[in-house]
């Protein structure tokens, strides 16, 4: 096995290893993350049908101006918008797609958020 020197390709080695175990379906779609230095998305999304039922990020306007887009306060908020707007799409469970990164800082509270407001992973 070669070594990866680039911390980018590292973290899409992560990823598919998850990714090959990861899947959604309808009854359990997958709330997939991807964090850049500065913001942070999520997604449920129906991998089956190949369709995206619920999206937020710390880029769009209802994230609101409470807290910097980079840091934890602000994943949490999106945690929150992304867990309320995959029950308005009859959402309840998903399977937590890391993205290849660790789980913990950001993606650690958009979760524990996620979960606060009654998603179920």
């Amino acid at each position: 096995m070669d070594k990866c020197k680039n911390k980018a390709t590292r973290r899409i080695r992560r990823h598919k290893r998850v990714r090959a175990n990861v899947t959604g379906t309808p009854d359990r779609p997958r709330l997939a993350i991807y964090k850049s230095v500065r913001h942070i998305h999520a997604q449920v999304i129906d991998d089956l049908a190949g369709k995206t039922l619920a999206s937020a990020s710390s880029v769009e306007e209802a994230h609101g101006g409470d807290a910097k887009p980079g840091n934890s306060k602000s994943a949490a908020i999106v945690g929150k918008l992304i867990a309320e707007r995959a029950k308005k799409a009859g959402v309840t469970a998903v399977a937590f797609d890391r993205g290849g990164f660790k789980f913990h800082g950001r993606v650690k509270a958009l979760a524990d958020a996620a979960r606060e407001a009654g998603l179920k992973f």
